[in-house]
């Protein structure tokens, strides 16, 4: 056997086979976390449609991974790899470009995947915890992982990958995927907001190697009050606007744009919908019930110009990071001081 049959193995082995490892065409090796095929249904927040995470050019996929650690970067190649430092400080088209570079298969992070894991996480009545205050977590304070740098006030910042206990793991177990609450900004593809218009590559096509995610790209679409999607501009498309004090999921003309960050908490996001179409809840855009258990979370925005995501918080956003905190207020030149990026695979195992 190789050296890397041997950690495969172990990861497996360890794991109950619930973790895996693959090799990209560098031979450097990333730790994977398969996550099975799920409907709306499955999740609480519609029908027996498969999620959009698992529609790949217009394929049903059994499952995509999720690098189980924050990247870091090995001679400049994007891994999933433990009690390693996270790779910070960059912007959103080289992000990309890294985790391409590891051949086919390999993506950037998705919001449809990230989408899919928050519901999965909520379904299950868990929400991860993490390195949201500084090293430690904001709610149970004696949980901390091992600081891989500190601020100039002497207190940790980023925490190596997977250093937490298990309840930084989106499962509440050593099996699940590391850091999806704070420790570090994750650049997400296929969406952005385009002056306040909700636009998308579908479904989860932004993990494919070929796909456009350049500013004028054909690929992104808007999405219509019914769900359907329809050509950027359009005049009824799903915009967010600012309106009565919170951000407002809308279908027609902004009344409050601004070149500016405003954000509101997740349950609090108010709409001029009579029903919001279940692709939205189905990307992690709008509460199924406002009334529930969205951790705490927060939506921000920019609907000025183009903005690109960033999801699950900083190590320094207390109870607003987390699973469900989606940031569309960064262009995709932004290089972002706290923000690194997870690498995902959604070729064949």
């Amino acid at each position: 056997m190789t050296n890397f049959d041997d950690f495969k193995a172990a990861i497996e082995g360890i794991s109950g086979g619930k973790n895996t490892a693959r090799l990209d065409k560098y031979g450097l090796p990333s730790v994977l976390v398969p996550i099975a095929k799920m409907t709306y249904a499955d999740v609480g927040v519609g029908t027996s449609d498969v999620l959009p995470a698992f529609m790949l050019d217009g394929v049903e996929k059994d499952y995509f991974c999720a690098g189980k650690y924050l990247d870091t970067l090995v001679n400049g190649v994007p891994c999933s790899l433990p009690m390693q430092i996270p790779a910070v400080s960059v912007n959103f088209d080289n992000a990309l470009a890294q985790s391409r570079s590891k051949g086919e298969g390999w993506t950037l992070m998705t919001n449809a995947m990230y989408a899919a894991i928050a519901l999965l996480c909520r379904k299950s009545g868990f929400m991860p915890r993490g390195n949201n205050n500084y090293g430690q977590d904001v709610s149970c304070p004696w949980e901390k992982g091992i600081a891989a740098n500190k601020g100039s006030d002497g207190r940790p910042n980023l925490t190596l990958t997977g250093s937490g206990p298990a309840s930084w793991c989106h499962n509440n177990d050593i099996t699940g995927i590391c850091d999806l609450n704070g420790n570090a900004w994750e650049w997400t593809a296929g969406l952005r907001l385009y002056n306040g218009e909700i636009q998308i590559i579908p479904y989860n096509n932004a993990a494919l190697s070929t796909a456009d995610h350049g500013a004028s790209s054909t690929l992104w679409k808007a999405i219509a009050a019914d769900g359907s999607l329809v050509a950027p501009g359009d005049s009824g498309s799903l915009k967010y606007d600012y309106r009565d004090g919170k951000i407002t999921l809308i279908s027609g003309a902004l009344t409050g744009q601004a070149d500016t960050w405003r954000g509101t908490g997740f349950t609090s996001l108010g709409t001029t919908l009579s029903t919001v179409p279940q692709l939205i809840h189905g990307l992690g855009l709008y509460p199924k019930d406002p009334g529930g258990d969205y951790g705490g979370d927060d939506l921000y925005m920019n609907n000025s110009g183009e903005r690109l995501p960033v999801r699950g918080g900083c190590w320094y956003d207390t109870t607003y990071a987390g699973v469900f905190i989606l940031g569309l207020g960064y262009p995709r030149s932004s290089v972002v001081g706290g923000g690194g990026r997870r690498s995902g695979f959604v070729g064949s195992l």
